[in-house]
């Protein structure tokens, strides 16, 4: 398990403090950032998974309660990374199969009934950067308070020299959502 949530010490002096109830996350200048790995889905939630994304393909572990989330305590304001949405996005997305240098050298050997032919893409290719949400249910937002989400363009840039500061790693984890073999052609998740 690679979660790493920054001392004690380090999370005070920068106004931060861990989750309670023993989740794993940090709340920090009003926002909660949380992160849950849970187990593999099993076969009964993954034949609703193919059901709802009309597919009979999706990869041979899905984790499909895994997730991050960053909260944005005041409005209620989410953005959050899970399975479920990664692969509609790739549903949507619709990429042709993906076809290894070495399947060239196969098709050629084998015999044509015995050629395995993939009608859909088996990385599993996402465009998925992504989902948002308000949560409304966050005593901290006023009940008049309900804007849509709104992305607009703006012309101010992440500062480059103000990440490479030699400050402490508050929090550190690495969820995967999915991931696949790939038919011996390496790893995608």
């Amino acid at each position: 398990m690679q979660i790493d949530v920054g001392s004690e010490k380090d999370l005070q002096e920068a106004g931060a403090e861990a989750l309670p109830d023993g989740r794993c996350g940090i709340r920090i200048r009003g926002w909660e950032i949380e992160s849950c790995k849970r187990s593999i889905l099993g076969s009964t939630p993954l034949r609703e998974w193919e059901e709802k994304l009309g597919t009979k393909h999706l990869p041979e572990m899905v984790f499909g309660e895994s997730f991050l989330k960053l909260l944005h305590l005041e409005t209620g304001i989410s953005i959050h990374f899970n399975a479920f949405d990664a692969l509609k996005g790739w549903k949507q997305e619709g990429l042709p199969p993906v076809e290894v240098p070495a399947a060239a050298k196969w098709k050629f050997r084998s015999k044509p009934l015995q050629q395995v032919i993939l009608d859909y893409d088996y990385t599993f290719t996402t465009p998925y950067c992504g989902s948002e949400d308000i949560e409304l249910s966050n005593e901290n937002i006023a009940e008049d308070f309900c804007p849509g989400l709104n992305w607009e363009h703006c012309d101010e840039r992440i500062d480059l020299s103000a990440l490479s500061s030699k400050e402490s790693i508050l929090f550190y984890d690495e969820v995967i959502l999915y991931e696949d073999e790939l038919a011996d052609s390496g790893i995608s998740f």
